[in-house]
């Protein structure tokens, strides 16, 4: 294991925030902050400042809850791009010391301390030095600038969160105390305090054979960290050179947006191609070049590379998007891009990615999953929802909409009884494409012009005629065939859920010409008005349900 040294900024979420604030020339300060971001329908902690965390404030904890102790924060969304480029500031502090710095996250980069450390006078000397050119980049937020070093990645990072250098060989000491959570897994973690192995001490002291039974490649893995090595791929492959993707653009694009989809078009070749030889990327340069002869690069890997996760295109193109971003508006290209090379730094054995138990692509579903908790958190709670079928007598009721991240259960069961397979009273299938809830406002006439009205039985006193709409085509029509109606007297028990109304399914005309032969639609049965369709017998007929409640009649649905 080669010699490596970790810079962490512990807040580094609040640091950037802070940064973004004072350019916009926004006070954050000397005021408590809070970081939150959206996970599902909750709105969590992602980060705090010290004079939060003073009061009781944590990571992970509700919003609300975090407002409760510290009413007087300031609460600011998660930014990730202005994370990653606020970073930027770093990366060169480190850079003038080792040339060899690789990010993984906006707060925590990496770099091999072999070279800077003879040359400094020793990992001490180096951490020193790292820490004042950091410190001294930052600001007044470079008071908590955390520098560790150790053999390997894995070591190295426990080591920089408590800002210490671990002695060559004493990976495995330094580790064992460590609670089993760092291992970033808290599903793992969880079945090994449940099987009493609270510390990676605890584990190492397993015979790896009994882990590599019980957990597979996965505990072999695990077992090779808790002991202190750094296993990191089982086989590193040379990136074969052929394999370097490069894009002239022309003309130069001084926008991020410009070049991030040029970027995006790289990653995607890089990958494809990568996985055609049966390779998996965990590292790459990105290299940009500009007008005025500039070269840039900086190396970027996967959060999780060393636990097996192999960049994917949209974590390439993310990560590109934010360096490019970084270079462009902290002012180091003077001119606009006119190249951009992605060289692929190290390359392992593809072994595919962990489907579902049951199917599917867990990988996928979890990037759906944040992609829509962020359009939720930008549009609010209830603009993101997801459909649940459930029972019910009418259209409106037989679909429940859930805000994405709650519990997709239904409210009324699809069943009534043992015995009774249905809902009684319900419309039969096919089922309507659009509902409309409330129903839209409309008219349906008899022959004389004269509204449809029911009696106390549920029974129509003329047959319909003719509807008007203007969801329908050409805001209505002749009545073409009609089934009903049907009576619904339902929950009379309750005030405000009590619903007595009559339904009709009807074919309607599209042509207001076609009114004078009205008087020619007849009754047909439920199927047959159901098969005469939005497409029925004449090409722009169309089905739907109408509802006369309270004097009023509406369409409630469209067969499309």
């Amino acid at each position: 294991m080669s010699r490596t040294g970790c810079v962490w900024c512990p807040d580094w979420p609040v640091i950037a925030a802070r940064k973004h604030a004072d350019g916009l020339g926004t006070e954050l300060r000397n005021r408590p902050l809070i970081v939150r971001e959206r996970v599902g329908s909750r709105d969590i902690v992602r980060a705090a400042s010290a004079e939060a965390r003073a009061t009781g404030v944590t990571r992970g904890m509700r919003r609300r809850e975090a407002e409760a102790r510290c009413p007087e924060a300031v609460c600011v969304d998660a930014d990730e791009a202005n994370e990653a480029r606020t970073f930027e500031v770093v990366a060169r502090a480190v850079e003038v010391f080792t040339p060899r710095v690789v990010l993984d996250r906006p707060g925590r980069c990496e770099f091999p301390t072999r070279g800077p450390s003879r040359y400094f006078g020793g990992d001490d000397a180096l951490a020193s030095q790292i820490r004042a050119g950091v410190a001294t980049a930052l600001g007044p937020d470079g008071a908590d600038v955390r520098i560790g070093i150790a053999d390997g990645v894995f070591v190295a990072r426990l080591a920089a969160r408590r800002s210490v250098v671990v002695p060559a060989g004493g990976s495995a000491e330094y580790v064992a105390p460590w609670p089993v959570s760092v291992l970033d897994d808290d599903e793992l973690a969880s079945l090994l305090v449940r099987l009493g192995l609270p510390t990676l001490g605890d584990v190492a002291a397993l015979a790896p054979d009994a882990v590599l039974a019980r957990f597979g490649r996965v505990g072999g893995r695990i077992h090779a960290l808790s002991r202190g090595v750094d296993p990191g791929p089982s086989v590193f492959v040379a990136p074969p050179p052929d394999l370097v993707e490069r894009t002239e653009l022309d003309p130069p694009a001084e926008r991020v947006d410009i070049a991030a989809f040029a970027a995006k078009e790289l990653a995607d070749r890089l990958l494809a191609r990568c996985a055609e030889r049966g390779l998996a990327c965990t590292r790459v340069r990105v290299v940009a070049e500009t007008e005025h002869g500039e070269r840039l690069t900086r190396c970027w890997r996967h959060a999780r590379s060393e636990y097996g996760d192999a960049l994917t295109p949209s974590v390439l193109a993310e990560r590109v998007r934010w360096q490019l971003d970084a270079w462009i508006t902290t002012g180091e290209t003077t001119a606009g891009i006119t190249g951009l090379t992605l060289i692929p730094d190290e390359v392992v054995p593809a072994d595919g990615r962990q489907l579902g138990f049951w199917g599917g692509d867990q990988v996928a579903h979890q990037r759906a999953d944040r992609a829509l908790a962020r359009v939720q958190g930008m549009l609010g709670y209830d603009a993101v929802t997801t459909a649940v079928v459930q029972g019910g007598r009418t259209p409106a009721e037989q679909v429940r909409w859930v805000p994405w991240g709650e519990p997709r259960e239904p409210e009324l069961p699809l069943f009534v009884g043992p015995e009774v397979a249905a809902w009684p009273g319900a419309l039969p299938p096919p089922f309507p494409a659009r509902v409309f809830d409330p129903p839209l406002p409309a008219e349906l006439l008899d022959a004389n012009d004269d509204a449809i009205a029911v009696n106390g039985r549920g029974e129509q006193l003329c047959p319909p005629a003719y509807v008007r709409c203007r969801a329908l085509p050409a805001g209505g029509g002749a009545v073409r065939a009609w089934a009903g109606p049907w009576a619904h007297d339902v929950r009379w028990w309750d005030v405000q859920a009590h619903r007595r109304c009559a339904r009709w399914q009807l074919v309607v005309g599209a042509d207001e010409a076609q009114r004078s032969g009205a008087r020619g639609s007849h009754r047909v049965g439920a199927d047959e008005a159901q098969r005469s369709g939005a497409r029925g017998s004449h090409g722009d007929d169309v089905a739907c349900i109408v509802v006369v409640e309270g004097g009023r009649a509406g369409v409630e649905a469209i067969y499309d």
